[in-house]
């Protein structure tokens, strides 16, 4: 890859995460002269790939021409995982969803296939939606588990003895291949398109079937010494005996996942709760929690009490996050981030209760705007993340260690 592609790519990858740039902004993105800029521009505009959107809005000098992607040019392929389903995605630069989102049943524990199903259903996808390849920039991929993004593995699931996940996925499909963890992923879309967008120190709570953490420190994301930081559903809160997903007992995700919720309030209608919630099983979790927000949201009391004791636990473990890290935000965000303010009160309540009300003064606490397809935006931020590196003669292993 020669520098001017180089250049090329950075003002693509600029005006992804931008939208829209003036060619004086670009050029200090790229920290290139203003003609060498603008030679670019114009030969990505004659190219199709840059279009001008019309003048910066007027601040009472001249007003500059403003640039932005076009819309059909390049594609990625977004993939979504958790512990039991996993949703793929192929979104235009402007983060649209261009295909109806695909939901595929693939449980991760315990199951030896799940890479080959993974791979299969990557590459089923693709043909299927008949996108020309050389328009797909790459495959983004958001799983559970502890991941090293650098040798593309993950210790937790999906396991290949040792082989890189990225690298049999890209042989198969013949696209570049980029993974994270999920809630990584999910701090990351909140930096760059959500409520976090312009904050230094946010804290990024992915409530799920776990609870996750993204955790973005002087306004990069912070993954610890070798990419496994975050493990806030493992910080050692309560001692109620329960055994934790881990082996480990006592862990915070034993008081405060969505799987929690819903075996509770599968306990509460066997011992005879009045409530909305019907015809409900863990055989089918991804239905039971749906029907549960559904019925807190309509206002049922039932429902509601269980968001507010998972709540107040989340705080207890916010709490924590406030005094080591004195965040500005705390973003709510992942799967049950659409019960929406349910969470807010219980939250703050355990806030108020266990944290030095001087360090917890300037954190607020926000919903994500992103919601459930934060981990799809963020899968496609992390291949447009690499844009500039990425070099179809070499895997994406290699362009990361470079």
């Amino acid at each position: 890859m020669g520098k001017s592609d180089g250049y090329r790519r950075k003002i693509i990858k600029e005006l992804y995460f931008g939208n829209t740039l003036s060619c004086a902004e670009l050029s200090n993105c790229i920290n290139k002269s203003l003609p060498l800029t603008t030679k670019i521009l114009n030969e990505q505009i004659k190219e199709g790939y840059v279009v001008e959107t019309g003048y910066a809005p007027s601040t009472g000098g001249r007003r500059p021409i403003m640039y932005s992607l076009k819309e059909d040019v390049l594609y990625v392929i977004s993939v979504a995982m958790d512990q039991f389903v996993t949703r793929i995605a192929i979104m235009d630069v402007q983060n649209r969803f261009v295909k109806p989102v695909e939901i595929v049943e693939l449980p991760l524990s315990n199951n030896p296939e799940s890479l080959t199903k993974l791979t299969e259903v990557i590459a089923d996808a693709v043909e299927k939606w008949d996108i020309p390849k050389d328009k797909i920039v790459g495959i983004g991929i958001g799983m559970p588990g502890f991941i090293d993004i650098k040798k593309g593995i993950n210790y937790s699931f999906l396991k290949t003895d040792g082989r890189s996940i990225t690298e049999i996925i890209e042989k198969e499909v013949g696209l570049p291949v980029f993974i994270d963890n999920d809630s990584s992923l999910i701090a990351l879309a909140e930096s760059r398109f959500g409520v976090a967008h312009g904050k230094n120190n946010v804290m990024v709570i992915n409530i799920g079937w776990g609870v996750g953490l993204g955790m973005l420190l002087d306004g990069k994301l912070f993954r610890g010494e070798n990419g496994l930081a975050g493990e806030f559903s493992h910080i050692p809160v309560f001692n109620n005996n329960k055994l934790c997903s881990c082996g480990k007992s006592g862990c915070l995700e034993t008081e405060t996942s969505l799987l929690v919720v819903a075996e509770k309030a599968l306990q509460g209608l066997e011992q005879g709760k009045l409530s909305l919630i019907k015809d409900v099983t863990l055989e089918h979790i991804e239905e039971t929690t749906n029907a549960i927000i559904e019925a807190a949201l309509k206002g049922d009391k039932f429902a509601i009490e269980l968001f507010s004791e998972t709540g107040y636990n989340i705080g207890r473990g916010a709490a924590i996050l406030i005094h080591l890290l004195n965040p500005a935000l705390i973003v709510l965000s992942g799967r049950g981030s659409v019960a929406g303010k349910l969470w807010l009160a219980p939250i703050q309540q355990a806030i108020n209760e266990h944290c030095i009300p001087k360090i917890a003064e300037n954190t607020e606490i926000k919903i994500s705007s992103l919601g459930y397809h934060a981990e799809l935006t963020g899968a496609a931020a992390l291949v447009m993340e690499n844009y500039d590196k990425i070099n179809r003669s070499k895997t994406v292993t290699e362009a990361i260690a470079v």
